[in-house]
């Protein structure tokens, strides 16, 4: 396998994934030398892909995750931090008004909003995510549109940006995304590299970009950005978040909503 030694992170996180593929273990030291980058940076890149349920961290490497341990992981996730999501899926639906064009993501946060629209007319929202789909098929005055492309199943939705053609006929008016994390140098990022290339493709095409995130999210960074900082309008989180964080997101311009 031959790398580039120029590479940013996120592709050098993806070329460390496709290495454990190969060889089912890796050592600090050998990805030191193969990409040209200190330990310490190859430290953190294991670390965060091992927060991410991506490998196994050993003392001196990693060793490639099992895959039931992370589809357990991603479906858990839905699980976790239920009431503060109830809470920010609540909150963030106060948004959306009769007749809006939305996008709701794949993220079990963005899923928690779906619910709470089923009281309004003339709705059409647009998806990749099979579950909000199911959540809103017994209201009758939403339009659902699903975009195409292959099923993911642990995350029970459709990748691959080659299929979003469906979406040129469509304004959104506001699109809302979870994510692994959120950073004011990475933005939004994602675990998935399939997620993020749908959810990049969607930011573009949204008036508003609306992040839905609990307070553990902030400060942290996954594999893929899919959207900058600046293009944030609104963050819908928990009262949890760090103040600081908070402070600053608010002076930079960006309306924060803590439930």
């Amino acid at each position: 396998m031959t790398i580039s030694k120029d590479l940013y992170m996120e592709e050098r996180r993806q070329n460390i994934l496709r290495l454990l593929d190969l060889q089912g273990k890796v050592s600090v030291t050998d990805l030191s030398t193969v990409f040209s980058v200190s330990e310490v940076t190859i430290r953190a890149d294991l670390q965060a892909l091992a927060d991410s349920g991506l490998l196994i961290r050993t003392h001196g490497g990693a060793l490639k995750a099992d895959p039931a341990l992370v589809d357990i992981t991603l479906t858990s996730r839905r699980e976790r931090k239920a009431s503060e999501k109830s809470r920010i899926g609540q909150a963030a639906a106060q948004l959306v008004q009769d007749g809006d064009s939305i996008f709701l993501d794949s993220s079990s946060t963005a899923l928690a909003i779906a619910p709470h629209l089923k009281n309004r007319r003339n709705l059409t929202v647009l998806t990749n995510c099979i579950a909000v789909a199911q959540e809103l098929m017994d209201a009758p005055e939403i339009t659902v549109v699903m975009t195409g492309g292959r099923l993911r199943r642990d995350t029970a939705s459709l990748v691959g940006g080659e299929n979003l053609d469906v979406l040129a006929r469509y304004n959104i008016q506001k699109g809302f995304f979870g994510a692994h994390g959120i950073d004011f140098v990475e933005g939004l990022t994602d675990v998935s590299a399939d997620e993020a290339e749908v959810k990049r493709l969607l930011v573009a095409k949204c008036r508003m970009v609306i992040a839905v995130l609990d307070a553990s999210k902030w400060g942290r960074v996954g594999l893929s950005s899919f959207a900058t900082f600046s293009s944030v309008r609104v963050i819908v989180t928990d009262t949890n978040a760090p103040a600081e964080l908070v402070a600053r997101a608010r002076m930079e311009g960006v309306e924060v909503v803590s439930v």
